[in-house]
C-alpha cells in the first residue's frame, strides 16, 4: 500500500474514535474467551452451527458446508492475540476438515478448505498446508462444466438436465484464484473468471440485486429459470446473497483487475447503503423485500459478511467512496458489537453474534447464532483493526 493510500486511511479514520479501536479490541478478547470456552464443549470431530430449538448446541460433521468457519475464526483470534490455546484448537480441527479437499459432492470445498487451511498457510506460513489447499482446488474443478461456464452448486438428482448455480458459489472463487498463483497452471484462474462472468451476466437485475439461484441447461448452457431457495420471492433481494455477490466480486477484481467486476461490486454496495428498507442501525433485515418490514427478522451474518467486503472494496476506491465505505462498515459493526446482537460470555452456546437468518422459507435456523456469521464479525472487526493500526485491510 502506497504512503498516500496509508495517509488517507489514517484521516479518514481519525473520525472513528479511539474508543471505537477500543471496542473492537475489547470484541476480539472477549472472542477469545468465548472460542476457548466452545473448544472445551466441542466434541473433537464436530463443529458448531447453530443451536438447537431446545437451546442447546447444533454441531455438524466436516461434510457440512460450513465447517470450515470455526477453525477459520479461530485462526484469525490466534492472529490477532497469539494466543497458544487457540492455536492449538484451531490445529485440532484442522485435522478433522481435512478430509473434505477431495470431497466433490458440493461446491462448498472453498468455505471448508480456503476459510481454516487457507488462514492457516497465511498466518503460519507453513508450506504443508500448500498441497491441500491445492488438491481441494483440484476437486472444485470437478463441477466445472464448459458448456454451461459455470461451477454445479446444488446436485439434482431427479432432473440429470438441470445445473444449478447460487450466488453463494461466487465466495468458492478465491481458492481457484490462490490456487494459480501457487502452482502457475491457469486452469484454476479461467474456470474462477468463467463462473464470475456467467453469473455477471445471468444473475443480477439492473438495480444491483441477485437471484438466488440460476438454474442451466447442462446441454445448451442456456437458462432455464431464475428463482430463490432462501429468499423472500424470485424477484426479492435476499439480503445474504447481495452480501454474497458483493464479497465475490470484490475479490474477483482483486485477482483479476477486471473493470467489470469492480463495477458490479460498486453497484451491489450501492444497492445496500441506500436501499429504502435499510435498518437505520444497518444490520439487514433477512430479505431486503420481506413483506413484514420494518418488524422482519434481522440476519446479522449478512451485515458482518457486508462490512467485511466493504472494507476491502474501499481499498480499491476514489476518496469518496472509500470515505463511504469504510463509514458504513463501521456502523455495522459498532452496532454488531451491541448488546442487541453481541453475546456475553457464557450465553448463547458461545457463539459470538445473535439474530442471524439461515433459511426462513424451510423455518430452518431462524433468529439464531451461525458459524459463519461469527467468522465475518471477526473477520470485519480484523480488517477495521488493521485500518486503524495503517496496515492494510485485506487479509492475505
Amino acid at each position: 500500500m502506497g504512503k498516500a493510500i496509508l495517509l488517507f486511511f489514517m484521516v479518514v479514520i481519525s473520525t472513528i474514535t479511539y474508543g471505537q479501536e477500543n471496542l473492537i479490541q475489547k470484541n476480539l478478547s472477549t472472542a477469545i474467551i468465548q472460542y476457548k470456552a466452545m473448544d472445551i464443549v466441542l466434541p473433537n470431530n464436530l463443529f458448531p452451527r447453530s443451536v438447537n430449538n431446545d437451546g442447546s448446541l447444533m454441531t455438524n460433521e466436516s461434510h457440512w458446508w460450513t465447517s470450515g468457519f470455526y477453525p477459520g475464526s479461530l485462526w484469525y483470534l490466534f492472529e490477532y492475540s497469539g494466543d497458544t490455546a487457540i492455536y492449538r484448537a484451531a490445529i485440532k480441527k484442522l485435522k478433522v476438515v481435512e478430509i473434505e479437499k477431495k470431497n466433490y459432492r458440493d461446491h462448498d470445498i472453498g468455505f471448508k478448505i480456503f476459510c481454516s487451511f487457507g488462514n492457516a498457510y497465511r498466518i503460519t506460513s507453513d508450506t504443508s498446508y500448500i498441497p491441500i489447499i491445492i488438491t481441494a482446488a483440484q476437486t472444485l474443478t470437478k463441477r466445472f462444466n464448459p458448456k454451461v461456464g459455470c461451477i454445479r452448486s446444488w446436485d439434482n438428482i431427479n432432473d440429470s438436465t438441470q445445473f444449478r448455480v447460487i450466488i453463494d458459489n461466487m465466495m468458492n472463487l478465491e481458492l481457484l484464484f490462490w490456487a494459480t498463483k501457487q502452482t502457475g497452471d491457469p486452469t484454476f484462474y479461467k474456470i474462477a473468471v468463467s463462473h464470475a462472468n456467467k453469473t455477471l451476466n445471468n444473475h443480477f437485475r439492473p438495480d444491483g440485486s441477485s437471484f438466488h439461484l440460476v438454474s442451466y441447461d447442462q446441454k445448451t448452457g442456456l437458462v432455464q429459470y431464475k428463482k430463490t431457495v432462501q429468499g423472500y420471492a424470485d424477484e426479492s433481494a435476499w439480503a445474504r446473497g447481495q452480501a454474497w455477490g458483493l464479497y465475490g466480486y470484490t475479490v474477483c477484481f482483486r485477482e483479476t483487475g477486471d473493470s467489470s467486476y469492480l463495477n458490479q461490486a460498486e453497484k451491489i454496495a450501492a444497492l445496500i447503503i441506500k436501499h429504502p428498507n435499510l435498518p437505520e442501525d444497518k444490520i439487514f433485515y433477512w430479505d431486503f423485500n420481506a413483506p413484514n418490514i420494518p418488524n422482519a427478522l434481522r440476519d446479522a451474518s449478512a451485515a458482518a459478511i457486508a462490512a467485511s467486503a466493504l472494507l476491502e472494496l474501499s481499498q480499491y476506491e476514489g476518496k469518496a467512496n472509500k470515505e463511504i465505505f469504510i463509514r458504513f462498515a463501521n456502523d455495522i459493526i459498532k452496532n454488531l458489537c451491541s448488546e442487541k446482537y453481541r453475546s456475553k460470555p457464557g450465553e448463547n452456546n458461545n457463539f459470538l453474534l445473535k439474530h442471524c437468518v439461515g433459511n426462513l422459507p424451510a423455518n430452518s435456523e431462524v433468529d439464531v447464532p451461525l458459524s459463519y456469521a461469527d467468522y465475518y464479525y471477526v473477520e470485519a472487526l480484523m480488517r477495521l483493526h488493521n485500518i486503524q493500526q495503517g496496515l492494510n485491510p485485506i487479509l492475505q
